[in-house]
């Protein structure tokens, strides 16, 4: 079977929609749809990048990374062994994808279709260009919901008294 994906950038300027359509086989890999997406963006593909399984709400849940750098038992998915339709179908269709952390490309990738493959067409596809991606990543604004209500000092705790800081006498 075959997938056909919308990746959509996160724009928060709404200056203008950029998306791309993909279609690839369910078979293929994560790493497989990371090429497709990078190329179709005019990136270059050398930057690190993750998806993320996400909920209907678009929150970001399990990673699936490019490189396994986690701790012995932290395990995470890696895109070259992690098959499309093992993360993504009609129950969990959508994922987050961010490519390059130091500029956090973000994007929404939702799976909207599941099709029969067509005959003398080589996959993965490229369906559908919209937009064109800035020169720049978007800023993102993260902002709490109450900053008037923060208090990094919320404990109460005089850093400037060491009296009463209760260190251990033979803390070294």
């Amino acid at each position: 079977m075959i997938y056909r994906f919308r990746v959509i950038l996160d724009n928060d300027t709404k200056e203008e929609d950029v998306f791309r359509d993909l279609e690839i086989r369910e078979s293929d890999t994560m790493e497989d749809l990371h090429n497709i997406i990078t190329q179709s963006f005019g990136f270059d593909g050398m930057e690190m990048a993750s998806f993320y399984i996400s909920d209907e709400e678009w929150n970001q849940g399990e990673e699936i990374a490019m490189f396994d750098m986690s701790e012995a038992e932290n395990k995470v998915k890696v895109m070259a062994s992690t098959i499309i339709k093992d993360v993504a179908h009609e129950a969990s269709p959508k994922l987050i994808y961010v490519y390059d952390f130091l500029n956090m490309w973000t994007f929404y990738v939702e799976l909207a279709e599941i099709v029969e493959e067509a005959q003398g067409t080589d996959y993965p596809n490229l369906m559908f260009v919209h937009g064109q991606i800035p020169d720049s990543a978007p800023e993102k604004s993260f902002e709490a919901e109450n900053l008037d209500d923060f208090n990094e000092f919320e404990d109460d705790l005089d850093v400037d008294d060491f009296e009463n800081l209760d260190f251990d006498e033979n803390w070294n």
